[in-house]
């Protein structure tokens, strides 16, 4: 088994090293701060292949795997948690055309995803339906020529910045499984019917846009339904298993990032008469939290690298993204407190990676659902 990226991942880590180097970084407290992003940066990541690199290239994109995405948002992530989960969301959810969708669909929403003309989210959490997406009760009502969408989603990436949204909705309310109740459907956003509104004073990844949005009798063609009506949760469940195989590399950069802030402040840091490097104890504190790293991306690697294959593992899949969500919860922590008090304020990057690292145990699934699918995977029937 070999560990090593070979060289064209090699070249892949160190393009987006540099465009996060040269674009993220001397921006990312401004839009901290001011709860944006410029949109040029989106069209110069999709001008350069960053965006959803997993799409074929027929369809505009990258034609690499799940791995090299995972190592393009580990560097992202590094230089600034906001803006590289900005950057990732632009083509969330587009695993659904290409897992499910006609070909009209994929040649119609995919490419101006990648070249980053366009952005797109996932509508899937509700009000009263978050980690149990079975009860979503936004419907999606069958008429004549297509379906009529009412009902609310919240906490939903790019909902008033996105194109189109692919939407999680409840089109067979009779059928006696739970799981065979809802669709998925694309929604373009400038359709009557549609609203949404940017949710401010988020702890953590303030630069990303995030949404309330609202369906007011939105009209909708036969065409956008995505994949099998009655089967999108069958399909949400293996887009989840792509989705937080790649998150996971977000908690991987952000812990890389914390880590290489903290050897930079230790090393140039004066107390005793000594560097704060020297002292045993901020020696074994890094070498704890360089461990956790290694880990958890080793294990991020491995989830992703089964998916380039064909052979999606959920349970590895949970175990990645939990891993690498507890790695950058717990050396954040350490790497703020090796700041001393100068990591509590905001001029110091640390304290921007410190409030978005929780976010990673919340989204894309809390840490407690991965935890009962590892466990399920693991027990067995009993």
């Amino acid at each position: 088994m070999d560990f090593e990226l070979n060289k064209e991942q090699k070249d892949i880590q160190k393009a987006a090293r540099e465009f996060a180097q040269g674009e993220l970084k001397d921006i990312a407290r401004d839009c901290d701060l001011n709860e944006t992003f410029p949109p040029e940066l989106i069209r110069k990541a999709g001008e350069l292949g960053f965006l959803g690199a997993f799409i074929p290239e027929q369809y505009g994109g990258a034609g690499l795997g799940f791995l090299e995405h995972a190592i393009i948002l580990e560097e992202f992530w590094k230089v600034d948690p906001g803006l590289g989960q900005q950057l990732c969301s632009t083509t969330f959810g587009s695993e659904e055309f290409i897992l499910f969708g006609t070909e009209e669909q994929k040649q119609k929403y995919l490419p101006p995803l990648a070249s980053g003309e366009a952005m797109m989210g996932f509508a899937i959490t509700e009000p009263d339906a978050g980690s149990d997406t079975s009860s979503a009760s936004t419907s999606a009502q069958e008429i004549e020529h297509g379906y009529i969408m009412n009902g609310s989603k919240t906490m939903i990436g790019n909902g008033t910045v996105g194109r189109y949204l692919v939407v999680f909705a409840l089109s067979d309310p009779d059928n006696e499984s739970r799981a065979q109740r809802h669709s998925i459907f694309v929604v373009e956003t400038d359709t009557p019917g549609y609203e949404a509104t940017r949710l401010h004073g988020k702890m953590g990844l303030r630069a990303s846009d995030t949404a309330s949005i609202f369906f007011s009798g939105l009209k909708l063609p036969k065409e956008a339904l995505i994949g099998t009506r009655g089967k999108g949760f069958y399909q949400l469940m293996q887009f989840f298993d792509r989705s937080r195989a790649y998150v996971a590399a977000h908690g991987v950069g952000l812990a890389q990032g914390a880590m290489d802030l903290a050897i930079k402040h230790v090393k140039g840091r004066v107390q005793f008469g000594r560097k704060i490097a020297s002292f045993q104890a901020t020696q074994f504190k890094i070498a704890e939290m360089a461990t956790r790293i290694e880990l958890a991306r080793t294990l991020t690697h491995k989830a992703c690298s089964l998916l380039d294959k064909g052979k999606s593992d959920s349970k590895v899949t949970s175990m990645a993204k939990m891993n690498a969500a507890r790695t950058a919860v717990e050396v954040v922590d350490e790497a703020l407190q090796l700041h001393g008090g100068y990591g509590y304020f905001n001029d110091q990057d640390v304290e921007r990676f410190y409030r978005a690292a929780k976010v990673l145990e919340l989204y894309e699934g809390a840490k407690e659902i991965e935890k009962i699918i590892i466990g399920r995977h693991v027990l067995g029937r009993y």
